[in-house]
């Protein structure tokens, strides 16, 4: 039998080499999946926050287009899911899930990060902005889902009627990460996400002080175009911009399209940084 070390992926779960240069393991108390160059101060670390119930697979795509980019990739798998499962004896809430993610960025990036979720994950991508913001330099929401006020049924139908838009292979990968994670945690963490989305996650994002990028796939179901526009409305710095085509999991049908808008997005945090620092210079 072979044995399993902190930085040996799951009997099952291949290694990512070749592009963006990808391995995963067991690293700072969660499972993660890195690509790209090592974490080093300066430099663009992006880090992928995955779905409700789901794990960092569904991200692998974009992952390796941004590497390839020269970003340094960190995809880790939030504690009580899929491989990150004996992270939490419990399923965290919300702001715990944060708080854990904020425990894991420090040991792992030396410097803030662009951080980057879908669906449920933008709930605690926006805690963690609130809670730690200097782990964050920007912030893209790629679909946040679970809008107030909308019924948990209405929230079913519109899952039910989003996955006929998906590819094949993202209903594959999420079907098996469901059943990792397991219906009982699945069931915790629905309740968490519902709870935060009808109290804090509203206030949370109007509490976000960095550049925030909220983007929807045109065929979304479970993101409405409206409640996107209202997100990039409650955020300070908000803006929005549509992937045409793409249904929920835009940055899985479309990584190139996400990338090239995340790309674009830091690049400005480049050009203001450069821009003050002329100004310091001339002044």
């Amino acid at each position: 039998m072979t044995e399993q070390t902190p930085d040996t992926p799951p009997r099952g779960i291949p290694r990512y080499d070749g592009a963006g240069r990808g391995h995963q393991g067991a690293r700072a108390g969660l499972f993660t999946r890195s690509f790209g160059p090592r974490p080093e101060a300066g430099g663009r670390a992006v880090v992928l926050v995955h779905g409700l119930g789901l794990s960092g697979r569904y991200f692998v795509p974009l992952a390796r287009r941004l590497a390839a980019k020269g970003a340094t990739v960190l995809v880790p798998d939030l504690p009580g899911n899929a491989w990150s499962r004996a992270a939490a004896r419990r399923m965290p809430d919300v702001e715990q899930a944060a708080d854990a993610l904020a425990r894991w960025h420090r040991r792992l990036a030396p410097g803030p990060s662009l951080l980057v979720a879908n669906s449920v994950g933008c709930q605690v991508a926006a805690a963690l902005a609130v809670r730690h913001p200097r782990l964050v330099r920007r912030l893209v929401l790629v679909g946040p889902a679970l809008e107030p006020g909308v019924p948990v049924l209405r929230h079913g139908g519109r899952l039910l009627a989003d996955a006929p838009r998906e590819p094949l292979s993202l209903l594959g990968t999420a079907a098996a990460d469901y059943l990792l994670t397991g219906p009982i945690r699945f069931g915790a963490s629905l309740r968490h996400a519902l709870r935060d989305a009808a109290g804090a996650f509203e206030g949370h994002l109007a509490r976000i002080d960095v550049p925030t990028l909220v983007v929807r796939g045109t065929g979304d179901t479970i993101a409405s175009h409206a409640w996107i526009r209202r997100v990039a409305r409650l955020l300070p710095d908000g803006h929005a911009a549509d992937v045409p085509g793409a249904a929920h999991a835009a940055h899985y049908s479309a990584p190139e399209t996400v990338a090239r808008l995340i790309e674009e997005f830091a690049d400005e945090d480049a050009r203001e940084t450069d821009e003050a620092g002329e100004a310091g210079d001339n002044a």
